[in-house]
């Protein structure tokens, strides 16, 4: 389930993700969230706080999150994964020297860090 974070400065979508993520709802909650912060500011600052395990996210969804990612790749401004998975920390921190802006992971128990470093401006 995909749930926004709503206590963030505005510039930014936050999403929390527990249980599974389906392509339905990707594609209800987190793009029109995205098309409307790059309609507003052109550029994308995105946190993702991802409380299950990456597994059950469906290929649906998964797929959604790479095209979404290929269609706005020059508006990413700045993107952070928080998660206890070392796995998907490190794909984030590699990910970063692939695509425009900066990408970061962070633990669950930096939460309170990464939102500060997303909210920073370039």
């Amino acid at each position: 389930m995909l749930q926004f974070i709503n206590d963030l400065p505005e510039d930014i979508v936050g999403i929390h993700a527990v249980g599974e993520v389906t392509k339905d709802e990707y594609e209800k909650v987190v793009i029109p969230r995205i098309e409307e912060l790059v309609a507003r500011q052109d550029k994308i600052k995105f946190m993702l706080v991802l409380e299950t395990d990456i597994q059950k996210f469906t290929l649906g969804a998964l797929w959604n999150d790479v095209k979404l990612g290929i269609q706005k790749f020059t508006k990413w401004n700045r993107i952070a994964i928080v998660t206890d998975q070392k796995s998907v920390e490190w794909f984030t921190n590699t990910a970063g020297l692939l695509i425009p802006g900066k990408t970061k992971g962070f633990t669950l128990a930096e939460l309170d860090k990464a939102v500060s470093w997303i909210s920073e401006d370039n």
